[in-house]
């Protein structure tokens, strides 16, 4: 390992399909220990950028460094790193304890050691009971659980995650997301995890690189990203705004230029700029409405009060709250 290096760095990574740019003269550094998310639309090159790291897609052009070492020509199993999928990859015919031992017996780890470890993940995983259960047998949260203590028996540097939660109900999905920050702190190995949800990217990581046509069109912490966006997508795409162009931003604030406003910066008020609500949709922790402001459409969170259609309500907008674009 090279002093001080990132655990993973890339360095003008190219990835073309025939004609397709899948992923474009990419430059990106990843810290030791970190929890990195990289978060886009479908198409947006992310799962090709996890895959030339995991080797299993060799890059068109650049780099691919891992402790400062390059790997871009090493075969999957000759780099430090292990990969967690959507489907969970398990091994039907095997049961718990053989599925999570497998990548120990590939490296020739001796039985003794073997047996030790995969106690130890499945500790981890709070599923040190179910050693003799075949994979069929289980529910879908712990078959993701399972698949994790395979990838962190080997003990890797860089864990990957490629939509690891995308199968899960919503329920299931949160309590999940819960236990995969847990354990990133208690491996303190960095997690690279790929996901198309702007909330559980926002709720997992220490930084995130939003992927758009096969570049990073915005890098930053989830408070960076979300408080102050580099651009229209990603006001658009990590969380709801409002947008106003110069014309409408000169009309509601008497302000000219390009600008978002998340809906819960509007507050409804006692004194205020009149608005009809033309639409309200009820969400249990707040409700959304989208308002009529002087023949502009507003979308507004609120937690108070009840509304209905037609309704006439004031609202406060800050011109402080505006982001420029």
């Amino acid at each position: 390992m090279a002093k001080n290096a990132p655990a993973i760095a890339l360095k003008g990574l190219t990835k073309r399909f025939g004609n397709t740019t899948a992923v474009d003269s990419l430059d990106l550094e990843i810290g030791q220990g970190e929890f990195f998310s990289m978060l886009g639309p479908s198409g947006s090159g992310k799962t090709t950028v996890l895959r030339m790291i995991a080797g299993f897609e060799l890059p068109t052009q650049g780099k691919v460094l891992l402790d400062g070492k390059d790997v871009t020509n090493l075969a999957p199993f000759d780099r430090d790193v292990n990969t967690v999928f959507q489907d969970y990859a398990l091994f039907n015919h095997m049961n718990v304890f053989e599925n999570v031992e497998y990548g120990l017996k590939v490296r020739k780890v001796n039985k003794t050691e073997r047996k030790k470890r995969v106690m130890e993940a499945l500790a981890t995983v709070r599923l040190a009971d179910f050693g003799d259960r075949k994979p069929s047998q289980l529910s879908g949260g712990q078959r993701q659980r399972i698949a994790l203590a395979r990838a962190i028996v080997v003990e890797p540097k860089v864990l990957l995650l490629d939509e690891p939660l995308g199968a899960l109900d919503l329920k299931l999905r949160e309590q999940m997301q819960i236990e995969l920050k847990e354990l990133q702190r208690q491996l303190g190995i960095t997690f690279v995890f790929v996901t198309h949800d702007q909330e559980e990217a926002l709720a997992l990581s220490d930084r995130i690189a939003v992927f758009n046509n096969g570049k990073i069109e915005d890098l930053g912490t989830p408070r960076k990203l979300y408080e102050t966006p580099g651009s229209e997508f990603v006001a658009g795409f990590v969380g709801t705004s409002n947008f106003f162009n110069e014309e409408q931003s000169l009309k509601l604030f008497g302000k000219k230029g390009k600008f978002a406003l998340r809906p819960e910066k509007i507050s409804i008020a006692r004194t205020g700029k009149k608005a009809k609500v033309v639409e309200v949709s009820y969400l249990g922790s707040y409700t959304r409405l989208i308002l009529d402001v002087d023949g502009i459409r507003v979308k507004v969170s609120s937690t108070d009060g009840e509304f209905h259609r037609d309704q006439t309500v004031q609202i406060n907008m800050k011109v402080t709250d505006l982001v420029a674009l």
